[in-house]
This record gives structure tokens, C-alpha cells and sequence, in this order.
């Protein structure tokens, strides 16, 4: 019997515990359980590296936001993780490292754009913490058939904000478009993190240029900082500049929206 490896990431302990446990009692599923990403991201390596790797993440959509005091999911998270990974990112950085692995977000309420983000970050599925094991073992052995699951309550929502995601991502493009080559250089540094100073020495390029360059760029996209202009490029995918062939800027400050100096 092929077996199903099950890593339960989930910073509350009775919960993922319990999951955990009521798993493990299924015949051709093994579990593990992480308390928080960094802790789940170790595990994934450790696995691929002792030729068993997982093959779902069940990922609660609240990972990182636990507010009831209530101690952390075992094992414990070690003094090194606690910068929070929230449960998006988690899913997100698994898909771009681990394609094979699939991810199922747990999550107590229906939330149609939070369902949204999680599909576009890569999410096979979103189930409710509350739905019977029969349904999620459903789910488990439905996401390693390539299938999508969720609720059907959700469907038209999570529809919704998917197509208007897609609408703010054209419009993004057709803005990014605009610009001239030497303009998308300089909004890739800005997506990189780079001062004006430090676009300036990668470009070859002075920094009275680089400072016509930016305003230029920030109104071709029509906003009015940098950091609005960094979140446009994103949805419109735009990356950052190689950071390897040249100082990153640690420099940038914007005051009142403006570029600082």
C-alpha cells in the first residue's frame, strides 16, 4: 500500500495534535507535525534529504497570528524562527522550492480573497478546520490527483476576487508596459530594494539621471512613492534587479512619498 506523508503545520498544539493523531490512525497515512513554516521548511529539507519526502502540507491559513497564548504546536519552534512565516508564504515558498508537494489550507471561517490568495500562492485546496476527517482525507488523496478542492460556499467569491486580481494584474502590465527600457531597469532596482545612489553605480548612470528616471517612472504608473510603485510591478510580476553585481541600497527612505535623498 502506497503511503501518504502528511505534514501538519499549525502553531496551536492541541489542534495539530489532535489532527495529527486522528491521521496517523488511517493505514496508508503517516504524519508529522511542524509548529511553525521555518520549523515546517526544515522538515521538508530533512525529508528530501532521507529519500521520503512529504506529500501534503495541511497549513493553517492563520499560521504565525496566534494571539490565545496558547503554547506552540510540537515541535517547538527554536530561537532562530521567531520571525513569523505566515501560512500564504508558507504555501507560496513550498510551491516555488517543492512543486510535487501539495498544500491544503485549514481554516476556521470562510474568507474568499484570504481562499484567493492562498490559490494564486499555490494552494491545492482550502477546507474548513471543523469538517469531518472523512472530508479531509477526501481532500488529501483528491489534491495528489491534481484536483482543486473548495467548499462550494466559496466558489463564486473566490471566482470573483480571481478575476479581478487578473483585471488589476492586466491593467499593472499595461502600465509597466509604458515605460521605456532604461525606465524598467530603473523600477527593477526599485524592486530590488536599491537606493538612488546604488541604481545609479549599477546603471552606470548620475544620480541627478537616476532621481529623472524614478519620478519619471512614478508617473507613467500613475502613484506617488516608491513603495506603491514596488507593489504595482509586482502584480504586474516584475522582478528585482540581480543584487549580486552591486550594492543594495540600504538607504531607501521615503518622506511625505517623495524620494529621499
Amino acid at each position: 500500500m502506497a503511503r501518504i506523508r502528511v505534514l501538519v503545520v499549525d502553531d496551536h498544539r492541541i489542534f495539530a495534535e489532535s489532527l495529527a493523531a486522528a491521521l496517523a490512525a488511517e493505514p496508508d497515512v503517516d504524519v508529522s507535525a511542524a509548529g511553525s513554516g521555518p520549523a515546517a521548511l526544515r522538515a521538508l529539507e530533512r525529508a528530501a534529504a532521507e529519500g521520503r519526502g512529504y506529500d501534503v502540507l495541511l497549513v493553517d491559513a492563520e499560521l504565525g497570528a496566534q494571539t490565545s497564548g496558547e503554547p506552540p504546536a510540537v515541535p517547538a519552534p527554536r530561537q532562530e524562527e521567531t520571525a513569523a512565516v505566515d501560512g500564504i508564504a508558507l504555501v507560496a515558498g513550498v510551491r516555488a522550492a517543492r512543486p510535487a508537494v501539495r498544500s491544503v489550507v485549514l481554516a476556521e471561517k470562510d474568507d474568499p480573497r484570504a481562499a484567493a490568495r492562498a490559490l494564486q500562492a499555490g494552494a491545492s485546496g482550502w477546507v474548513a478546520k471543523d469538517c469531518s476527517l472523512q472530508r479531509l482525507l477526501s481532500v488529501i488523496r483528491g489534491v495528489l490527483r491534481d484536483e482543486t478542492h473548495l467548499p462550494p460556499a466559496l466558489l463564486t467569491g473566490v471566482l470573483r476576487e480571481l478575476t479581478a486580481a487578473r483585471k488589476h494584474r492586466t491593467e499593472s502590465e499595461r502600465l509597466v508596459e509604458s515605460l521605456t527600457p532604461r525606465e524598467r531597469e530603473v523600477l527593477r532596482c526599485m524592486v530590488a530594494g536599491l537606493g538612488r545612489k546604488a541604481v545609479a553605480e549599477r546603471l552606470f548612470l548620475s544620480p541627478h539621471t537616476v532621481r529623472t528616471h524614478m519620478q519619471n517612472v512614478l508617473g507613467k504608473l500613475g502613484v506617488h512613492s516608491t513603495l506603491a510603485a514596488v507593489a504595482l510591478a509586482r502584480r504586474a510580476g516584475v522582478g528585482p534587479a540581480d543584487a549580486g553585481t552591486g550594492p543594495l541600497g540600504r538607504d531607501v527612505v521615503e518622506r511625505g512619498g517623495q524620494l529621499a535623498q
